[in-house]
């Protein structure tokens, strides 16, 4: 709190979003959530803050999708920045811009940016040779380049990354490269590029991260101690593409300011889109505190590489905090665009419509803030039902309808404060508290939880307090118990206005209050004696197993279909001759019973009409089918295998399957009903 007071005012950005797909609730958990928690925090409490975002259009995911489209980049960043834009009001993220890399004021912030570090010497030119498509006739970028992984062996790894294994690559390090565009062998060329030398600036950066930030969390000076500790190096602005701003230097022609370096540009040429006039005191009086809020893929370049372009400009603010969140998984899978593993927000408030709310209080409540953490439909669930129904939900309609059922929805006296009531306030005050701090020190998960107990102290005191039984016998008493719980109402509203604000704004209209100041939370004058209130409507309502349910079969459907799509067959096995395969006898068998192997999860047992008298077969086919499913069915089975005990029976045969890209496994059959003991030729 009292480091906060040197400052006059805040500037928080939050990472630019890729224009080229939908957002995510990995993006909402990690960067946007907590970013609009902590500025509408900072608003309650009369600070002057600016919330900075927009879409970063450059760079070559943009241009491999509009490839695939057939269609132009911008077509793709137009069509994605309104979606993106558009989710993020949805769900009630309250930046003063949403802005965008493509628009002339970015460009000319970028191009300026540059030419100033240019003229400084700020740069150095390196040659190198990187990959060139001769028949494209242009250099390829990492993704643009397609090979086998030599660490997994995935023969679809791209030249940054291969995502079957998750190993950071080079194009270099690809077996067999193949140019994504034309599909030819691409061959080196020599080019040239302006990089940032990184290692010049390491001496001032490892003092000012290690040693005048150790409060920064330890998942961020972590990674950046790490960084620092193998030694920084060169890295290249500017790269051979035709899609984003052109270097605006002698002898760059065909080439643009690469995207790490033109995107957190963004956040100065949107401040100034927004504030023309005054955006340099916004970025470089002392008295502004800048803050950033990112995801773990982005601590390098917000910690160390923007710091470093910014101190080597001049007079630019350097961040006060960096409060980067690691990943949100998915159902114990880590979030994947390109597999469509992935919950998109435009797509969830049309599954769960007015349920924004609900997804940032669990968002919240498993916040990923210093390790990776898990979002499941189940969970998403119990929270809604036992947190935000129970809780929450419960108190506040129980006040209004007591209120109503009792004074007519108009807010009675207060006779005489009791002990009990003053305990209830006091110990909201004390959480109201301990929220500022965790919110003052970025921890949201837990200022949340903080929140929630607030609730909690509002219904044990209407369980202690029992006004439904003392209004048999005291209705003035009833009219204190009531008249406090409806301040503690007040405070609810306040309270969870930086992480529920559609919730909040119910409250309200149920209060027919306007929203209060965060200073007011607490307070026992929040809603005069004799104000009429509102009906009472429920904040929540619960979520049935049939929901969920939906939900994770429509997760299940995608696995199935990447599996499908991703299916490699396994390789071809060892050559035999025609004469060791003529030895395989081959039958069909007609199934007359079938049943589970006691003490064997994965084995049926078969009695089989081989035509010949009948046979005993065990097979390790039980995850894959029921017992029923297979009786009457025609089967074929290895008929000449010598025969092996498995669990005490004698097995006199294997029957045929084939395994599928998800491994199950399908009951080799033949199309028409020969006779059993036919053989298979």
């Amino acid at each position: 709190m009292g480091e906060e007071k040197r400052y006059k005012r805040t500037l928080v950005t939050t990472a630019l979003p890729y224009a080229n797909g939908p957002v995510h609730i990995g993006h909402l958990a990690g960067v946007y959530i907590p970013a609009d928690i902590y500025v509408r925090y900072l608003r309650h409490k009369g600070e002057d803050v600016l919330m900075i975002g927009g879409s970063d259009e450059h760079g070559v995911p943009i241009t491999i999708r509009a490839r695939k489209e057939g269609v132009t980049p911008q077509d793709i960043v137009d069509r994605y920045h309104n979606i993106i834009k558009k989710s993020f009001e949805d769900f009630g993220i309250t930046m003063d811009i949403y802005s965008r890399t493509t628009s002339e004021t970015h460009r000319q912030v970028a191009s300026d940016f540059f030419k100033t570090l240019n003229e400084k010497g700020e740069f150095i030119q390196k040659t190198t040779e990187q990959y060139y498509d001769e028949e494209a006739k242009q250099f390829l970028a990492d993704r643009y380049i397609t090979g086998k992984c030599p660490h997994c062996g995935n023969e679809r790894a791209y030249g940054d990354q291969c995502e079957a294994c998750g190993t950071s690559l080079s194009a270099l390090d690809l077996i067999d490269p193949k140019s994504a565009i034309s599909g030819s062998k691409p061959v080196l060329k020599e080019t040239t590029h302006w990089y940032l030398p990184l290692d010049k600036h390491e001496p001032w950066l490892r003092k000012w991260i290690l040693e005048d930030h150790k409060e920064w969390r330890s998942n961020v000076y972590g990674q950046c101690k790490s960084w620092l500790d193998m030694g920084l190096q060169p890295r290249a602005v500017s790269r051979d593409l035709d899609w984003g701003i052109p270097v605006p230097a002698k002898g760059a022609e065909g080439k643009v300011l690469y995207v790490w370096f033109d995107a957190p540009i963004g956040y100065i040429s949107n401040t100034k889109e927004l504030r023309p006039d005054d955006w340099e005191k916004w970025w470089k009086d002392p008295e502004t505190r800048l803050i950033h809020f990112i995801g773990k893929d982005n601590i390098v370049f917000h910690c160390i590489v923007f710091p470093a372009m910014l101190k080597a400009h001049g007079g630019y603010n350097l961040p006060d905090n960096v409060p980067a969140n690691e990943f949100m998984n998915l159902e114990g899978d880590k979030i994947s665009t390109s597999r469509n593993w992935a919950v998109w927000l435009h797509e969830y408030l049309e599954d769960m419509p007015g349920k924004q709310d609900v997804l940032r209080y669990v968002l919240t409540a498993n916040a990923p803030e210093t390790k990776d953490n898990d979002f499941t439909w189940k969970d998403y669930q119990a929270r809604n039902n036992n947190e935000l129904v129970a809780i929450l939900g419960n108190f506040v309609n129980r006040v209004m309808v007591l209120t109503h059922k009792y004074f007519g929805g108009k807010v009675p006296e207060v006779a005489a404060m009791e002990a009990i009531d003053n305990e209830a306030i006091e110990e909201l005050r004390g959480y109201k508290r301990e929220v500022d701090n965790l919110l003052d020190n970025f921890r949201f998960r837990d200022a949340q939880k903080e929140a929630m107990n607030m609730a909690r102290v509002g219904n044990k005191y209407l369980a202690d307090t029992e006004p439904w039984k003392v209004a048999k016998t005291d209705m003035a008493r009833v009219g204190t118990i009531l008249n406090v719980s409806l301040q503690i109402t007040a405070s609810l509203a306040t309270v969870f206005e930086p992480f529920l604000p559609f919730t909040s704004a119910k409250i309200l209209k149920q209060l027919q209050k306007e929203q209060m100041e965060w200073g007011s939370i607490g307070r026992l004058d929040l809603i005069e004696a004799g104000h009429q209130l509102g009906a009472p409507e429920l904040l929540f309502e619960k979520i049935e197993d049939s929901v969920v349910d939906a939900q994770i079969a429509k997760l299940e459907a995608t696995k199935a279909a990447n599996e499908k799509a991703n299916y490699t067959p396994k390789p071809i096995g060892e050559t035999i001759d025609f004469e060791a395969f003529e030895k395989l006898d081959i039958r069909v068998g007609l199934v007359k019973e079938c049943t589970k192997v006691p003490k064997a999860d994965k084995l049926l047992c078969f009695k089989i009409d081989d035509g010949l008298g009948g046979r005993t077969i065990v097979s390790g086919i039980a995850k894959h089918y029921e017992p029923e499913q297979l009786v009457g069915k025609r089967v074929c089975f290895i008929a000449n295998l010598a025969p092996r005990k498995l669990k005490g029976i004698e097995s006199q045969g294997m029957i045929l399957s084939a395994e599928g890209a998800d491994g199950h496994l399908s009951v080799v059959m033949p199309d028409s009903d020969v006779e059993p003991g036919s053989q298979v030729k």
